[in-house]
């Protein structure tokens, strides 16, 4: 018969109890520090929400710290095939996986189109050049780089020939006419967002209203099923990115307009 010393048993589990809440520590700490971090990222470049690009995630836990609140939806990119499947399991630990997502890049080329993200994190801006950075960011977003330990931003200027619509007719004038010189007929789908489907062309359209500022569109829209004009209606006023579509905040109207409109 086999006998074991119970103090013996006890010291092992309690060595291991003590292994097991250092590696907890060591990762709450790590966490800490990538969310101190990202908001330091998210004042410098004066950014509240839109699609963010991180060039070389490394571990995954900045990029998952990169998502400080629920409209920001964030992309690490890695060359590195072992630490793109690291940074997932360690993103998925955390519980963000989808919001937050990494990518296996080739390098050079960027695999965004041009003027897409909102925010572009580059750790190490000898991986891509500047040039690539600003193509793909859009305008009035930053590049936040770090450059001998220390972040620094570049915020892109608004595009040359490009105009803005703030108001209804555009300006105070009411002229519904735009300065803009490059516009021209759509060739691609920049982004796709909802309402996929309108209510009716006897009710009054789901989007009834849309103006656009730095690099942001104003919508006034109807969040209620589609499935039949006559249905009560939900509207709201809702912001997005303009260049990539993604939710930056939606406020609910208590009364509006009635939905059923026949048209003449």
């Amino acid at each position: 018969m086999h006998s074991t010393d119970s103090s013996s048993v006890t010291s092992v589990w309690r060595r291991s109890g003590l292994a097991f809440g250092a590696l907890l520590a060591t990762a709450a700490a790590a966490q800490a520090g990538a969310k101190d971090e990202a908001r330091q990222i998210a004042s410098l470049a004066n950014f509240h929400g839109g699609l963010v690009v991180h060039v070389g995630c490394g571990d995954g836990q900045l990029t998952a710290a990169l998502r400080l609140a629920d409209n920001w939806t964030v992309q690490g990119l890695s060359t590195d095939a072992r630490r793109v499947q690291a940074a997932r399991s360690a993103i998925r630990e955390l519980g963000v996986y989808g919001p937050v997502s990494v990518l296996h890049w080739q390098g050079k080329r960027l695999p965004y189109v041009d003027n897409l993200a909102s925010l572009v994190v580059c750790e190490d801006p000898d991986t891509v050049g500047a040039k690539e950075l600003m193509r793909v960011l859009r305008p009035f977003g930053a590049a936040v780089c770090k450059r001998k330990g220390k972040w620094t931003a570049t915020v892109k200027p608004q595009l040359p020939g490009t105009d803005q619509w703030p108001q209804h007719f555009r300006g105070a004038d009411n002229n519904a006419v735009a300065q803009d010189t490059v516009v021209g007929p759509p060739r691609r789908y920049q982004w796709r967002n909802e309402p996929q489907w309108q209510r009716s062309h006897l009710a009054m359209p789901s989007i009834n209203s849309i103006v656009s500022t730095r690099g942001r569109l104003f919508t006034v829209e109807d969040l209620a099923s589609a499935e039949h004009p006559a249905l009560p209606g939900k509207q709201a006023l809702v912001a997005r990115d303009a260049y990539n579509g993604v939710v930056l905040w939606r406020v609910l109207f208590v009364d509006w307009h009635p939905t059923y409109i026949r048209n003449k």
